[in-house]
């Protein structure tokens, strides 16, 4: 691929600060993009991160923006859009994750749970796609997980969000792919990453034993998959999810 593959493009990843999500920034900018990086409470990270965007030579801008609010979402877009120019690309990436078995999971925990991972989706997708449309391009990657493809009997609210995620690829994907815009998703495996943090680490062992690859995924793997789908390498795909776990899920 091409060092220049998104060169001039604008490139808006929402929970960018850190793992993923920076990675993320970073790879979409040795790839030419401009990128704004979406954080709720890691101003310093997400400022970092900007500044790492910015010494590949690329204009980068960090937004704090809860995109679980529709009103913080479209004043993010908005100021996007004014910093950077109109939004090309989007990685819905934001999300949290709770490892609890069904008695700990509480209605909060629930909503909580479906409103970072798979309404924030929703949000800031619907505040972009209209311009994507007007312009005949745009490019969507979705962060799901595996969680979404198999029973998690210790995240079921996590597990459902994903599911909805991958969902939201699909039928997206299919109802706008006329206006030039494609729909993926990403179902990454166990990634190190802060997120699973909070993981028993005996459980956390079983997982990597269970994967072929024996290993953690780390999250440069899951952004050059990103930068792929973004790309016009990825130029026929669209409603696919693509599993990066290390062999942990095979789809037929």
């Amino acid at each position: 691929m091409t060092q220049d593959a998104l060169n001039g493009k604008t490139a808006l990843i929402t929970g960018g600060a850190k793992g993923i999500g920076r990675a993320c920034c970073l790879r979409l900018a040795e790839a030419g993009a401009k990128i704004a990086v979406n954080f709720l409470t890691s101003d310093e990270a997400a400022h970092e991160t900007a500044r790492q965007v910015e010494q590949r030579g690329v204009q980068a801008t960090a937004i704090q923006a809860d995109v679980s609010s529709a009103e913080q979402v479209q004043q993010m877009v908005e100021q996007v859009e004014s910093t950077l120019g109109p939004i090309d690309l989007l990685v819905n990436n934001a999300g949290i994750f709770d490892y609890l078995d069904h008695r700990q999971t509480t209605q909060q925990q629930w909503q909580r749970t479906l409103d970072y991972n798979l309404t924030s989706a929703y949000l800031v997708t619907w505040a972009v796609k209209e311009g994507m449309a007007s312009r005949g391009f745009g490019r969507i990657v979705n962060i799901a997980s595996i969680a979404g493809l198999r029973a998690r009997p210790n995240s079921i609210a996590y597990a459902v969000s994903k599911a909805g995620m991958i969902a939201l690829t699909k039928s997206l994907a299919e109802a706008i792919a006329a206006d030039n815009i494609r729909v993926n998703a990403i179902a990454p495996g166990l990634i190190e990453t802060d997120i699973i943090r909070d993981v028993d680490e005996v459980a956390k062992q079983k997982l990597i034993d269970a994967t072929p690859m024996l290993r953690l995924g780390q999250p440069e793997e899951i952004a050059d998959v990103t930068l792929f789908l973004l790309s016009e390498q990825s130029s026929f795909m669209t409603g696919q999810t693509i599993v990066a776990s290390g062999g942990r899920v095979l789809l037929p």
